[in-house]
């Protein structure tokens, strides 16, 4: 393989041989960019020649605007979310060739011009099954009813996820959840404000849990089923789900970009992807993979919503709401929070 080495816009760059050129490759770092150069980069090497360098950063949104302004863009690929995908498609991220990508094997409504999903995640409801005996949560609201079930409630600092459980545990339906009321659900969650702990990290949310600090959790299934491995005791309770969705995504000017694309390309393939959330207990986007054969542990199959059709209501987190309301969200998030 040999390959185009510089930015998909502009003149063409002089081609280069494919083992000379290395895809600087962003990510959320810890055991999840370890699985990816495992499942999704090593592979691609091996075929290809192409090597990676992998880095992770809190404020990779920022450091991507500030490379695209300054025109001096050092990473080829950003893992990111839906709503980040849909907010900076064709002006930090570049548009790619989709006619390489499943585009038609994913939910309608998933896709940009610079992106296809590869894998799903959910915020769910979780208990600590040593907290409760005989009447246990089995309903979203019970998340809200310290009186019947006391004790601390946790979950990640980020109000994505968090507010639709609110809102639906406040009696909004789940297919009427967009455009969310931000107030209704801050005003529910204000009735139980006093044992909520704000998790300023996954692995803080983690440990409150294995630390038996708090009772409940509203998390991301993936970090649930991790933390039940790291000697945590906690159940799903399968009421109400709210999913998302993640994406390989080229920043704009990527100094490897065609090779940037053919490698996210390659990650999107079945055998891949299988492999990656064989992993670390996601879930294939593409509708094309039976996900009965992949083969989950034990513990990532008990939190996995999408296993089958008795895991409660569930809804799709509008990434356009999202795109276009986070800023607001944040700062009436972060007002309650403190006030």
């Amino acid at each position: 393989m040999t390959t185009a080495c510089g930015s998909s816009s502009g003149a063409a760059p002089e081609a280069v041989p494919s083992d000379k050129i290395t895809i600087t490759w962003q990510s959320t770092g810890g055991e999840a960019q370890k699985q990816e150069a495992e499942a999704l980069q090593g592979p691609f090497t091996a075929k290809t020649g192409v090597k990676f360098n992998n880095v992770t950063s809190l404020s990779y949104i920022s450091q991507v605007q500030t490379m695209v302004k300054s025109g001096k863009t050092v990473w080829d690929v950003v893992h990111t979310g839906s709503y980040l995908a849909k907010a900076y498609c064709g002006t930090l991220f570049e548009k790619i060739d989709m006619s390489r990508m499943p585009a038609t094997q994913v939910p309608e409504g998933t896709t940009t011009e610079c992106s296809v999903p590869g894998t799903k995640f959910a915020t769910e409801f979780a208990y600590n099954t040593t907290a409760y005996k005989g009447n246990v949560p089995t309903k979203i609201n019970d998340f809200f009813d310290t009186k019947t079930f006391p004790g601390k409630r946790v979950f990640y600092n980020n109000p994505k996820g968090i507010l639709e459980a609110a809102l639906v545990a406040d009696g909004v339906a789940p297919e009427q959840l967009y455009p969310l009321d931000v107030d209704r659900a801050l005003k529910k969650l204000g009735t139980i404000k006093s044992d909520i702990i704000f998790a300023p990290s996954y692995t803080a949310f983690q440990q409150n849990l294995v630390d038996k600090q708090a009772t409940m959790a509203l998390g991301l299934n993936g970090r649930l089923h991790i933390t039940n491995e790291s000697g945590g005791t906690m159940a799903p309770v399968w009421d109400f789900t709210s999913w998302d969705y993640t994406a390989w995504l080229i920043p704009k000017g990527a100094p490897n970009a065609k090779a940037a694309e053919e490698a996210v390309a390659f990650a999107l393939e079945p055998e891949q992807l299988i492999k990656f959330c064989a992993m670390n207990g996601l879930t294939p986007v593409r509708t094309d993979i039976d996900l009965n054969k992949i083969p989950f542990t034990e513990t990532a199959k008990v939190f996995n919503p999408f296993l089958g059709s008795d895991r409660g209501r569930q809804a799709r987190q509008d990434n356009t709401f999202w795109a276009e309301n986070i800023a607001e969200v944040t700062k009436k998030w972060t007002a309650w929070q403190v006030g």
